[in-house]
């Protein structure tokens, strides 16, 4: 019984031990197990994920996203022409090019861009009534806070265009030179041709609606003198400043134009570019300089002189060498070395001078660093004095306007810029004063949504009411050239009619009054009127009774 209790108690303590093990293993293989069941899922679970994921992008890539206002199109063709600056069939063929990824069902032809950009030349004059200035200049309570630069160019054709932009006078503080982007086309007009009773009789109109301007920012003419003249013989003067650059080559223009070296240098450049195109020497043929406002840009032509004939060292040259066919080609122009050194001894201070003027705008400050230069010239020098004289003016006026430590705008290239821009974007051929003048509202200002939005709200109506009457040399040219025979007929057409594009103010009559530009003016003179009255009663003895 022993030996059986003995062997029962070894089963016994083995089963226990076969069941401790067999309870450790189970537990081991029902959690890997259940984590393989886990993972299985998971991994089911990312690859279905990844396979809705992978359609999802299939699909997107099938199905391009979809424009669905409008108001996108005009913005994204406005900024193609406007600040990409390609031609409206170019606009076209880029949104045909695009259409498939932007879904544009439709895609607008060259017209409808074109009217477009008529409508937002609208939308930007009869935004103009609601600029407001950084903050109202001190020295004129009366003003609307704003230089107004004007100025006249001419088309192709007997028009004549008038543009007047607004910058605000204050423009210095961004601490950046103007641009067209700062700059607002609050009226355009074109005319058979400009005097100064004309011009006087536009601003007068513009006056009207956008009030006095602080001050007038011109270049030398006459015709813009007369008209400012005359608005200040009735009441509604303003300050004026004359362009930098204007006032520079008019300088040069007194001084050098009778100068019998300067026609000998005119002479001498202009063969020297015969010479030398079609050669060896072509890269180095002089720069083109306009015979209008030649002076503007001469120093280009001196300063291209001085450096070619530096290559002309002293000595023979070789025969057949490419220096002995250059000495060829210079005709008489190293004749004209005391010309050239006297014109840059003049002009590379005032350039300087300009350079600082045109970025910081003319200061107490900027002017003090435009002396190092000025220094430079001769003391007997017209120009040197002429440009003095000229600063003194400007610093006047900038005190004035309690502008000498910020700076006065004293540059009217963002004019000249815009009519260079409108000249050429968009015209093609035919260079229309008309049409040129329709779209330059729209080439100022920042382009917004808004500004796009606005496009739309401009019906049809008031785009053929502004454009019924307007002359196209272009539909004449295609009428008359088609047409043998028909030459006579332009001479028989009806007088060219001309537009003016000025905003409407609800608030204000078209026609200028004197009471509406005055009546600040004459209410503190009431004011005045009434406190001496006052004062009167108060000195007198009370009536009694």
């Amino acid at each position: 019984m022993g030996w059986i209790n003995l062997n029962m108690s070894k089963v016994m303590r083995g089963r226990e031990n076969w069941k401790e093990k067999a309870i450790s293993r189970g537990e081991a293989e029902r959690y890997e197990r259940k984590e393989k069941i886990r993972i299985g899922k998971e991994r089911d679970k990312y690859k279905d994920e990844n396979k809705r994921i992978r359609k999802e992008l299939d699909e997107v890539k099938n199905y391009p996203s979809v424009i669905i206002l409008k108001v996108d199109l005009i913005y994204i063709a406005l900024q193609l022409f406007l600040v990409a600056r390609i031609s409206f069939r170019a606009v076209s063929r880029v949104l045909s090019v695009l259409s498939e990824h932007l879904g544009i069902k439709k895609v607008p032809c060259p017209q409808t861009i074109i009217n477009w950009t008529i409508k937002y030349s609208m939308v930007k004059i009869k935004n103009t009534s609601q600029l407001l200035p950084q903050m109202k200049p001190s020295g004129d309570q009366f003003s609307n806070g704003f230089i107004w630069m004007i100025d006249v160019s001419i088309g192709l054709g007997s028009g004549k265009i008038l543009a007047v932009l607004a910058i605000d006078i204050h423009h210095y503080l961004s601490g950046k030179m103007p641009s067209l982007k700062d700059t607002h086309c609050i009226a355009v007009s074109v005319s058979a041709s400009w005097t100064g009773e004309l011009i006087a009789k536009f601003l007068k109109k513009v006056i009207a609606v956008s009030g006095r301007p602080t001050a007038y920012l011109k270049d030398g003419g006459s015709d813009l003198k007369k008209a400012v003249k005359l608005l200040g013989e009735e009441d509604l003067s303003s300050l004026t400043i004359d362009d930098i650059s204007h006032k520079i080559a008019n300088l040069f223009k007194h001084k050098y134009k009778d100068d019998p070296l300067f026609s000998t240098f005119i002479s001498a450049c202009g063969n020297v570019s015969k010479n030398f195109k079609q050669t060896l020497l072509a890269c180095l043929a002089p720069p083109k300089v306009s015979t209008k406002a030649r002076f503007m840009n001469l120093h280009r032509l001196v300063t291209w002189a001085n450096k070619i004939l530096k290559h002309s060292s002293v000595g023979r040259s070789a025969k057949g060498s490419v220096l002995s066919k250059l000495r060829e080609s210079f005709d008489q122009l190293p004749d004209c070395k005391k010309f050239i050194n006297q014109f840059l001894s003049d002009a590379v201070p005032l350039l300087e001078c300009q350079k600082i003027l045109k970025n910081k705008g003319l200061s107490n400050e900027s002017y003090k660093e435009c002396e190092k230069h000025i220094q430079q010239m001769s003391s007997s020098s017209s120009v040197r004095k002429g440009f003095v004289d000229w600063a003194n003016d400007q610093l006047k006026t900038a005190n004035k306007l309690c502008l000498s430590e910020a700076g006065l705008l004293i540059t009217s290239d963002s004019i000249e810029s815009l009519f260079g821009v409108g000249k050429r974007h968009g015209t093609g051929d035919t260079k229309d004063a008309n049409q040129i003048a329709l779209r330059l509202p729209a080439l100022t200002g920042e382009l917004t949504k808004q500004n796009a939005a606005q496009v739309l709200q401009i019906r049809v109506k008031e785009q053929i009411e502004l454009t019924k009457n307007i002359s196209s040399l272009t539909k004449q040219r295609r009428r008359t050239l088609n047409t043998p025979g028909s030459i006579e007929t332009l001479a028989t057409e009806k007088k060219e009619s001309y537009f003016e594009f000025i905003s409407e103010s609800k608030k204000q009559s078209k026609s200028l009054s004197k009471a509406s530009l005055q009546s600040g003016c004459e209410k503190i003179n009431g004011l005045k009127n009434d406190l001496k009255n006052i004062s009167v009663l108060l000195d007198s003895p009370m009536p009694t009774g």
